[in-house]
């Protein structure tokens, strides 16, 4: 099957939270050009991810084509810039890991969940050196880790650090922005592990000497969430349903077809093959629909983080969910 390219696609927003306690509050204060139907989707994504591959296809701006709908593509080196650029009203959709998407509903920035993807565990993963005396993550007691503040490594490092009878507080952790800075602490020696994320996590099993300690298997699902503000999402609704209607056919080819998923998008993302080829092995594409399971999924995160005061208090997740029937 032949996956058609596209240089310049655009974006669609939306973003409300789910009918019910919050619901009503969020969308009075959301800004009033934001609940009126778009002429042009812009959308956030994040490298190798499934918004990333239905960019590739230029099917989305087909699709929207006839409702007289453009679409801007806007790429982001990670969740917590994409978050806030949907906060900001600089986007209008876009995706994000699942620490992101509590973090940014802990902070009252007024976002929704619209869709899930299914869970990618072996997606998230911290490396030592290859060299390196650390066996196993108790090992990791008192030593410096990398990972990113609400990301899903530092996620995946709290559960695996329980799971091995040490708490958060019995390491210290160091928080990086971007891959290219983790890498970075890496390489100089000044860091015992380092968590990331696909294709990150692939480029540094390939470029470097490492060892993967663990991954998400067991810890996390993993998941991106899609999200969009309130007031754009239950205006554009029918645009949206356009979104995820192609969102998941190009799901669907990319499961069906890695080595062309790999032929395609390593020349577009300026990736080598080989990275882009250990990523999709591990991967399951799909877009799903959000439901009770995936709240207490999102939950057991949030309550973690609100255990460690990494967020100002504990929130209900699905009070963010937005149920209008998109996917």
């Amino acid at each position: 099957m032949h996956f058609p390219r596209s240089s310049s696609p655009a974006v669609s927003r939306r973003l409300l939270l789910r009918a019910g306690v919050g619901a009503a509050a969020v969308a009075a204060s959301a800004p009033l050009f934001a609940q009126t139907r778009a002429r042009t989707l812009r959308i956030g994504y994040q490298k190798f991810n499934t918004l990333n591959i239905l960019k590739g296809t230029g099917q989305l701006e087909k699709a929207l084509a006839p409702a007289g709908v453009s679409v801007e593509w806007r790429e982001f080196l990670g969740g917590s810039q994409l978050s806030e650029a949907l906060s900001a009203g600089a986007i209008d959709f876009g995706h994000a890991s699942d620490g992101i998407g509590v973090f940014q509903q802990a902070s009252g920035k007024g976002l929704a969940y619209l869709a899930a993807e299914s869970p990618y565990p072996g997606g998230v993963g911290f490396l030592v050196p290859r060299d390196s005396p650390i066996r196993s993550v108790r090992d990791l007691k008192g030593k410096k880790v990398v990972t990113g503040r609400g990301y899903n490594t530092q996620y995946v490092l709290i559960r695996a650090l329980e799971a091995a009878g040490l708490r958060y507080e019995d390491i210290e952790p160091v928080y990086i922005v971007t891959a290219s800075d983790t890498v970075a602490a890496y390489q100089s020696g000044s860091v015992a592990a380092i968590g990331l994320w696909d294709p990150f996590l692939a480029g540094a099993q390939v470029a470097t000497e490492s060892r993967l300690l663990f991954d998400g298997t067991g810890l996390s699902g993993n998941r991106t969430y899609h999200f969009a503000q309130p007031a754009f999402a239950r205006a554009n609704a029918d645009t949206l349903r356009t979104v995820f209607s192609e969102l998941r056919k190009a799901n669907d080819w990319a499961q069906a077809h890695p080595g062309e998923v790999v032929a395609t998008l390593a020349p577009q993302l300026k990736v080598d093959p080989k990275v882009l080829a250990l990523a999709t092995e591990r991967r399951h594409y799909g877009v799903v629909a959000l439901t009770p399971a995936i709240a207490r999924e999102q939950q057991g995160l949030a309550d973690v983080f609100a255990q460690l005061k990494l967020i100002p208090q504990p929130i209900a997740v699905k009070d963010a969910f937005l149920d209008l029937n998109l996917v």
